[in-house]
């Protein structure tokens, strides 16, 4: 059960910044919103399945009352909810969005082997503007988790921000604050955070998305939306090829489809996320970009390493299979056939993903163990 209290209360205020969020462009000078905060029994997966005949979570219906409530006030540049969406005829059945809406100058493109401005991801230029600023989550001290309506925003925490161009139903920035300072996503706890927060949401339209192939990149962000049905790649065959039978951790990987991905599943949350930010940091160091994608209540992870020898980058969301187009001649004209090659470019070859495989296993199997041990 979550407590739900009207204003601050002095635990939290100890703890809040007072002038600046460890954030670029975001200040939380002067402003009170609601803070999330997550309970000690939310520190594992274990037991949390998502389950859609059970009473909406409280967070999900924070999140979701936050995001109309300005989608109702007209701070997005169009009706997302609007926007027509097909299957791709094709055994696959990938799934494409016409939103001619949609400000493509705003979003990441690749030129060589270096990424500047991609076409296919969102910049971080939105998160400029306070009165975008939804509300926070952070870790709190008590055995439930509990809801503060308004208050200071803490130093340690994911910020939630709208996204004025969205690409489904309540798409937002998660924003990590005050963890450590890296110029990529390394950092295990701000993942955690985001892991619960899944967790906590309980909605399994609920996916989370980031991508590591902005070079330079000023601050991590992930983000978050709705998707009604089954994205393609979760409906894809795997076969494993590392197991903890003690900790419930598996790797797999996806037998039949255009880009190369690994799937990470666990019943422990800190085994989980500590294999995979280990994981992503060697990638990182190795200059292989890659995606996320957390889906099923955050039980699992999908892992899109990518190449750059081609210099063609997917989002997170297209390698999940979902795709966007500004025309309709365009949105008409889709096939799978062009699909299957847009990511069959992106993605590494099979020494590369090889490799990849065998620093997943190296790993898990350094890591998985000691972890479990700690509980």
């Amino acid at each position: 059960m979550v407590s739900i209290n009207q204003f601050e209360d002095n635990d939290l205020a100890k703890h809040s910044v007072s002038e600046h969020l460890k954030c670029p462009g975001i200040s939380s000078q002067g402003i009170n919103i609601p803070v999330y905060r997550f309970g000690i029994k939310s520190s594992t997966l274990r037991g949390l399945l998502c389950s859609p005949q059970e009473e909406q979570s409280t967070l999900d219906s924070l999140l979701l009352a936050q995001w109309e409530d300005r989608m109702w006030k007209g701070l997005f540049k169009y009706d997302v909810t609007a926007s027509e969406v097909k299957v791709i005829t094709g055994k696959r059945k990938f799934l494409a969005q016409l939103n001619e809406g949609l400000d493509m100058d705003s979003l990441p493109a690749s030129r060589g082997d270096k990424i500047l401005v991609s076409k296919r991801s969102f910049t971080f230029s939105c998160l400029k503007c306070n009165g975008e600023l939804l509300f926070c989550v952070a870790n709190g001290e008590k055995e439930n988790a509990d809801l503060i309506l308004a208050t200071s925003a803490p130093s340690d925490g994911i910020m939630i921000l709208t996204n004025g161009t969205p690409i489904e139903y309540g798409h937002v920035f998660l924003v990590p604050c005050g963890f450590k300072s890296l110029p990529q996503f390394r950092d295990a706890s701000s993942l955690e955070m985001i892991m619960r927060m899944a967790i906590e949401v309980n909605n399994c339209s609920f996916r989370v998305f980031y991508d590591n192939i902005m070079q330079g990149a000023s601050h991590p962000y992930f983000q978050a939306c709705y998707f009604p049905n089954p994205l393609p790649v979760e409906l894809m065959q795997v076969l494993p090829f590392f197991s903890d039978q003690l900790g419930g951790t598996t790797i797999s990987y996806l037998t039949d489809y255009p880009i190369k991905v690994l799937l990470f599943k666990s019943n422990n949350l800190r085994s989980l996320v500590k294999v995979l930010s280990e994981i992503c940091s060697c990638l990182a160091e190795k200059g292989i970009p890659y995606s996320l994608l957390i889906s099923d209540c955050g039980r699992k992870i999908f892992l899109f390493p990518q190449s750059l020898e081609n210099s063609s980058i997917s989002s997170a969301w297209e390698c999940g299979g979902y795709f966007l187009f500004q025309s309709r001649c365009a949105f008409e004209s889709a096939t799978e056939e062009s699909v299957l090659r847009r990511l069959g470019t992106a993605s590494l070859d099979d020494e590369g993903f090889l490799m990849v495989k065998q620093l997943c296993y190296d790993i898990a199997s350094k890591l998985v163990a000691s972890t479990w041990d700690l509980w």
